[in-house]
């Protein structure tokens, strides 16, 4: 069974399992409003965030650096989000801990040093991911150029004058 199906199994029974037990602790009213106080605060925090990160990538923009930290950073609290709207307490531990800057940052760095990232499907980016640095390329390997078409001869000032 693929992880992802996987997840959707567990991850709404143990949040079943959750909202159940808190709910025979402090009462059933009380669970709702939790739940709801979550959200509300996820998504003040998520707004917060957010800016933060787009003010981030805009500077490294403005710097010529490429935004690869905060590219990664926006997709996580994208994430973050998500999970925060989902009523639960599972998914609101895991969105809080990825809209809290230093966690989220780290798991950022730790992708980025990897050299490779996971998209949906399994599919894997290697070395020609993203990269950062202080030259913004693959460890400073950037090359300048021209193209010229070597196929056909060079046109005479005549022929060039008649397109």
């Amino acid at each position: 069974m693929p992880i992802p199906l996987l997840m959707f199994i567990v991850i709404p029974f143990i949040e079943i399992m959750l909202i159940l037990r808190v709910s025979d602790e402090i009462g059933g009213l009380y669970t709702i409003l939790l739940v709801l106080g979550t959200a509300i605060i996820g998504i003040n925090l998520l707004k917060r965030q957010g800016f933060s990160t787009l003010a981030r990538f805009q500077q490294r923009l403005q710097r010529g650096e490429i935004p690869a930290q905060e590219i990664l950073e926006g997709m996580m609290i994208a994430f973050a989000g998500a999970l925060l709207l989902t009523p639960g307490f599972l998914t609101d531990t895991i969105g809080f801990s990825l809209l809290f800057p230093p966690i989220r940052r780290l798991l950022a760095q730790r992708t980025l040093r990897s050299g490779k990232f996971m998209f949906m499907g399994g599919m894997q980016t290697g070395a020609g991911g993203f990269q950062h640095g202080p030259t913004g390329g693959a460890h400073g390997d950037t090359f300048d150029g021209e193209f010229r078409n070597e196929t056909k001869p060079n046109p005479t000032l005549e022929e060039r004058d008649r397109d």
